[in-house]
């Protein structure tokens, strides 16, 4: 995505450039499998204060109280925010909402939750929707995995989307990724039974690294040839096409390969 894809701590931003997403390592009897508010994270971004330009920040007046939460501890009631019932999809590190807009667009029946914790790249995407008139898409500001760990209930999610996670290269960082075995296994428990997982990440140690993760968490089974399977599955809960981001293109004309895995939740 354009600037920052971040499943992040909302007490600091990210730095605009490559998306990134966090995880912890994990300490034995001082946290639990993906970390807590009491025994913090290691976090994937690097402190960054952000200022909204004047119309962002009368965009962000108008809608933020409608569209916009800051992430707590309090179960989400999606239906009520929403005004309905649908199936409900969350984008982890959401960005400047290239793709979160597109999508929301294509698939007007799917309720769809960005996380972000960057706010300038939310005021932007909080801009498109009070342009474009989105109804379909609310957002969270603030930790993705504390979403996931108090605010969605278990079997609640249609789909999770995590696009260009930060694969922080450097051996020494690798606990900081996002995608890591305690980390697949809350997504899985958050999915539905048939409900989606779609990654998609242009740097290749870390394809290998998710490819290992994914295939080891037993609630998921491949529905690309990524993963395993023979084609992609006809009727998956939500689509798959991804229109092409800034930060994607660039990767295209560095000639890194985009690798996507797709996952399904069994029972």
């Amino acid at each position: 995505m354009d600037p920052v894809n971040d499943a992040a701590n909302p007490t600091a931003e990210s730095v605009p450039g490559r998306p990134s997403t966090s995880t912890a390592p994990l300490e034995a009897g001082r946290r639990s499998p993906t970390g807590s508010r009491l025994y913090p994270r290691v976090t994937s971004f690097r402190s960054r204060r952000g200022a909204l330009t004047p119309n962002q920040q009368q965009s962000w007046d108008r809608m933020w109280p409608k569209i916009g939460r800051e992430v707590g501890d309090e179960p989400l009631d999606a239906a009520a925010w929403f005004g309905r019932d649908a199936p409900l999809v969350i984008e982890i590190g959401c960005g400047t909402g290239t793709a979160t807009a597109v999508m929301a667009q294509a698939e007007p029946g799917v309720n769809l939750i960005g996380i972000e914790v960057y706010q300038p790249g939310l005021a932007q995407l909080v801009q498109r929707v009070e342009r474009e008139d989105i109804a379909n898409i609310r957002l969270l500001r603030g930790d993705a995995v504390d979403v996931l760990e108090h605010m969605i209930a278990e079997g609640s999610l249609t789909g999770v989307r995590v696009f260009f996670p930060d694969p922080w290269p450097k051996a020494r960082h690798h606990k900081r990724r996002l995608l890591q075995p305690a980390t697949l296994a809350l997504i899985a428990s958050r999915l539905k039974t048939g409900g989606v997982l779609h990654v998609a990440t242009d740097h290749a140690d870390y394809a290998e690294h998710i490819a290992e993760v994914g295939a080891g968490e037993p609630r998921l089974v491949g529905l690309n040839e990524t993963t395993g399977a023979g084609a992609l599955a006809a009727d998956a809960p939500i689509g798959f096409d991804r229109p092409v981001t800034k930060f994607e293109g660039k990767a295209h004309r560095a000639g890194s390969a985009i690798t996507e895995f797709i996952w399904g939740k069994i029972e």
